[in-house]
């Protein structure tokens, strides 16, 4: 069974860095979580390291700024990798294109910055890049005829957020993992870096040597995250430790009378067949 615990002091001494999720667990997409914050905060006071690993598509270029807007104290963390930066590498290699882009412009521009990427419509795109829905009241399904097409036409869907849905204040948007989750059942090809994928986690241990000055075992590593297919199944197949936030995305469905169920908690993760060492309702 997984192990309640009451706080992250409760098990610090077992870990030298943490690989922390973003959304869900240090802020709801508008406010910070100030339980949240002062764990992260604690734990670093202790000499350890905190590095913050996020499914957002893009470069982690404006990350600082819009933490510091939603109220996360830079103390609390030591570096940010992001999804966005991890899947660049990727869209660089298919540079000019030309790509048929879905994603809203006002959100994810710097994604493509620098990278001598075109635009095109479906027609006369070499592959789709999805950072998002364009809209953020729109759902999977307003992009079936945009899928069916695109897996006619055999396109490489290259996405940027693996998430399927995210908290959003209070309430829950789709996310681009949402669109590629169709276009895989289509039987389409979806090429994703972020959580659970390796590409971003390679970016985690390069920053998290470069602020530690030292490789850290990955025994010593725990991550932390709400999302079961994206934060559990990445730690589990890289071999981390994970505390598992049972809210988040998740609302109170795993909680009874206020409080962490862990029969549901031990449910839900067995349905992903995934597992995590801790569970809290909210990081603290």
């Amino acid at each position: 069974m997984t192990q309640i615990i009451p706080s992250l002091d409760a098990i610090a001494d077992r870990y030298d860095a943490v690989l922390c999720d973003v959304w869900g667990v240090l802020h709801n997409g508008r406010r910070a979580y100030p339980a949240a914050c002062a764990a992260l905060q604690r734990f670093k006071r202790a000499g350890k390291h905190v590095i913050l690993i996020t499914n957002v598509p893009k470069p982690r270029g404006p990350i600082p700024g819009q933490l510091d807007h939603a109220g996360v104290p830079r103390d609390a963390w030591d570096a940010i990798v992001t999804s966005g930066d991890a899947i660049r590498a990727e869209l660089a290699l298919r540079a000019p294109g030309p790509m048929y882009k879905i994603g809203p412009d006002d959100y994810d521009r710097t994604l493509w910055e620098g990278l001598g990427l075109a635009t095109a419509p479906l027609s006369a795109a070499k592959f789709v890049a999805i950072s998002g829905l364009n809209r953020d009241d729109e759902t999977p399904a307003d992009y079936a005829e945009t899928l069916r097409e695109a897996r006619a036409r055999e396109l490489d869907m290259i996405c940027a957020n693996p998430d399927i849905i995210v908290q959003f204040g209070d309430r829950m948007i789709w996310c681009a993992g949402a669109i590629a989750r169709d276009y895989e059942a289509l039987g389409g090809k979806v090429i994703m870096a972020g959580k659970p994928f390796a590409p971003i986690y390679d970016l985690a241990y390069r920053e998290l040597e470069g602020v530690a000055g030292e490789s850290i075992n990955k025994s010593r590593i725990l991550a932390i995250g709400d999302g079961v297919p994206t934060d559990l199944a990445g730690a589990q197949s890289q071999g981390l430790d994970c505390l598992f936030i049972a809210s988040g995305m998740h609302g109170e469905a795993l909680w009874t009378d206020g409080a962490i169920d862990v029969a549901k908690v031990d449910a839900a993760l067995a349905l992903e067949g995934v597992r995590a060492a801790y569970a809290m309702t909210a990081l603290s």
